[in-house]
């Protein structure tokens, strides 16, 4: 590189947008990381001369790396559990700083994220470029392989499951929203009684047995005992944020952009009665999941 170092100059340029649309397509830092490093590996052997857009055949070559890690990802996701005891992108956490991946999660949306990772590897690379990076369609069907057309529709179709479908009116959805956002607040700032006033006194909660190990399923009452247990999770609250889940408004926990569980809410006249925690991946399948404020 040291022989190099008007092309490195003219990379590092580019570097933070690459990484943007790396961390978007990839929803973990250290992948996203490894892809911008290897978008740079192939500028340092490719002739570029003649390349009048560095920037956007940089968006280019890391679109397509992003691409063939989304593809190696779904097809580890169809093999066998067994065959593939951990997740690389999980092992890899420790290389890079829990609170940089936190503050970036916060700044993307980690709702969005999570409804990301539910698209298929063509779908997600075609929204995050179309609808987030407004990269025009003729540029991204050759890396997807379609037409135009075809590469609008899969674009279409990824922003009607991010955005979701509410089940309810507007005003209802914004007075869940406020109620769920209060939750996680006093969650994640271990405020105990304001919790408390957020649930109803006879409030209840269900935790399937995937959400901690145990024997059977968790069942709860009470507003203090409720209480107690979420004050217990207030670390995990770090790495959870409001999605509309099954149209209405609940919680999504995604260490690394990567779904753990689902906090499902029932609210009566502006209090908690009722809170269903899913973990177990048969039932996380069967959610209908979206992104809020998109």
């Amino acid at each position: 590189m040291d022989g190099n170092s008007g092309l490195t100059e003219r990379f590092e340029e580019h570097r933070s947008h690459l990484r943007a649309v790396s961390y978007r397509m990839l929803g973990s830092l250290a992948e996203a990381e490894d892809a911008v490093q290897e978008a740079w590996l192939r500028l340092d052997r490719s002739d570029v001369s003649e390349v009048e857009n560095l920037g956007g055949w940089l968006t280019t070559v890391v679109s397509r790396v992003c691409l063939n890690m989304l593809r190696s990802r779904e097809s580890r996701r169809e093999d066998p559990m067994e065959a593939y005891p951990t997740d690389p992108a999980v092992d890899r956490a420790e290389t890079v700083d829990p609170e940089q991946e936190a503050l970036l999660a916060d700044s993307v949306g980690l709702a969005l994220l999570v409804v990301l990772d539910q698209l298929a590897p063509a779908e997600r690379l075609t929204f995050v470029l179309h609808d987030l990076f407004a990269v025009p369609f003729d540029e991204i069907a050759p890396m997807i392989e379609k037409t135009p057309a075809a590469t609008r529709q899969l674009a279409s179709r990824a922003r009607r499951r991010v955005k979701g479908a509410p089940l309810v009116p507007e005003a209802d959805l914004t007075r869940q929203r406020r109620v769920v956002d209060a939750f996680l607040a006093a969650t994640r700032g271990g405020n105990f009684d304001a919790l408390v006033t957020l649930l109803h006194p006879d409030v209840v909660l269900r935790a399937d047995k995937a959400v901690v190990p145990t024997a059977a399923p968790i069942f709860l009452r009470g507003a203090v005992t409720v209480a107690t247990s979420a004050m217990a999770a207030m670390q995990r609250a770090r790495a959870t944020a409001p999605a509309l889940v099954d149209g209405v408004v609940g919680l999504a926990m995604a260490p690394l952009g990567r779904l753990f569980l689902v906090l499902g809410f029932t609210i009566e006249d502006g209090l908690i009665t009722e809170i269903d925690i899913m973990a177990e991946p048969e039932r996380l399948g069967a959610l209908e999941l979206a992104a809020l404020d998109v």
